[in-house]
């Protein structure tokens, strides 16, 4: 599988925008962006010093982000949101496999956040031995 994470460009706008703006990718987070809206999640979260979220290509097409951020002083949260027509083919399992290694490599503990809806989400977090470690605002918090 050619699947690779690499920093957000001014170039993703409308392959995000297309993302963000799709209701079935969006049903578990928010309702669905305007090209305003994704623009400013765009430059707020992937084109920040740091950014918070990078983009995910296969075969050199963005098809979607990774969530990679500190989440407190001892460990980063970790996401995933794909373009719906790759779902259901491990490429969350093999990024989420990936962004483990990079946060052990900094000694960091992870954390999922997801609603007890997102079924696919609490597979991954327990494929991978994820803990649940409680709830904040009706997510689930699953720690490894």
């Amino acid at each position: 599988m050619n699947i690779r994470i690499r920093k957000m460009t001014v170039s993703d706008l409308e392959p995000l925008y297309k993302l963000l703006s799709n209701s079935k990718a969006m049903q578990y987070l928010e309702a669905p962006y305007t090209k305003e809206q994704a623009e400013q999640f765009l430059f707020r979260s992937g084109l920040s010093e740091t950014p918070l979220i990078y983009a995910v290509e296969k075969d050199n097409d963005f098809i979607g982000y990774v969530i990679y951020h500190d989440y407190d002083s001892e460990s980063v949260e970790i996401g995933w949101v794909l373009e719906p027509s790759f779902w259901g083919l491990g490429i969350a399992s093999c990024l989420t496999s990936g962004m483990i290694a990079k946060a052990r490599n900094s000694g960091k503990q992870v954390v999922i956040e997801c609603l007890p809806e997102q079924k696919s989400s609490i597979r991954i977090a327990e494929k991978y031995g994820f803990q649940k470690c409680g709830s904040i605002d009706g997510l689930m918090i699953y720690r490894l």
